[in-house]
């Protein structure tokens, strides 16, 4: 057993989790900025933005990966501009960040935007009297009081950024040692009818998935006692 396992080649797990912390971190960022300021807005435009940004949550994974090719392709004006800065996300491993973060942005967007609604605007009011700045209110008040739902926002984007296989597989493809991760490994095996090594990584992968959803649950029972105390 143990010199099966140290025959596997880890590339692909590695690669996953790179993919999807980096992009699960700029989504957090991104997504409770976007949050934060889309929460402010008035309602028509509030409805307008909210399609705009939840898109990718609806759309196939394989047309948000058109997308990303029709923006960043090699022949394309930004990607050819980008290609000159030496940035190629076509056929790269940190092209699959780029996917990964179209597609995990929804869920952090929404989450977040929903913990800052239901936010007790008391709290901010009250800072102000006291001549607190927005910022020390922001990060002192509103995000603690908000992290729940903001940190269990920021695992679902992880989950779906490393469990992403549409967006990727048009933009990264799959070359093994450079751009596979679990989910286009998984096809790979499959499609040249390799069952057990398939289904290791689907082993591989359910362990992880549950892991996550462990710790969503975890978050959502502490958010529960909070709101009840």
């Amino acid at each position: 057993m143990l010199e099966q396992l140290s025959s596997v080649d880890w590339y692909p797990l590695w690669n996953s989790l790179r993919i999807a912390a980096i992009a699960s971190l700029l989504v957090f960022f991104l997504g409770i900025l976007c949050a934060y300021y889309v929460a402010r807005l008035p309602r028509a435009v509030k409805g307008v933005l909210d399609v705009v940004l939840t898109l990718p949550m609806v759309l196939p994974p394989t047309v948000c990966g058109y997308f990303l090719l029709l923006l960043v392709g090699v022949k394309r004006p930004l990607g050819m501009l980008l290609n000159s800065l030496g940035f190629k996300f076509v056929m790269t491993w940190y092209g699959g960040i780029l996917a990964a973060l179209v597609v995990a942005f929804p869920l952090m967007y929404r989450t977040a935007r929903g913990a800052f609604e239901s936010f007790d605007k008391t709290l901010a009011y009250s800072g102000q009297t006291l001549g607190l700045s927005n910022t020390y209110i922001f990060w002192r008040i509103r995000m603690p009081a908000c992290r729940q739902g903001i940190l269990a926002g920021f695992v679902l984007a992880f989950a779906r950024a490393l469990g992403e296989y549409g967006a990727t597989s048009m933009l990264i493809g799959y070359t093994p040692g450079r751009t596979a991760t679990i989910s286009t490994t998984v096809y790979q095996l499959y499609r040249t009818n390799d069952d057990a090594g398939a289904l290791f990584w689907v082993l591989v992968n359910l362990a992880i998935s549950a892991v996550v959803l462990l710790a969503v649950n975890m978050l959502e029972a502490r958010q529960k006692k909070a709101v009840i105390k």
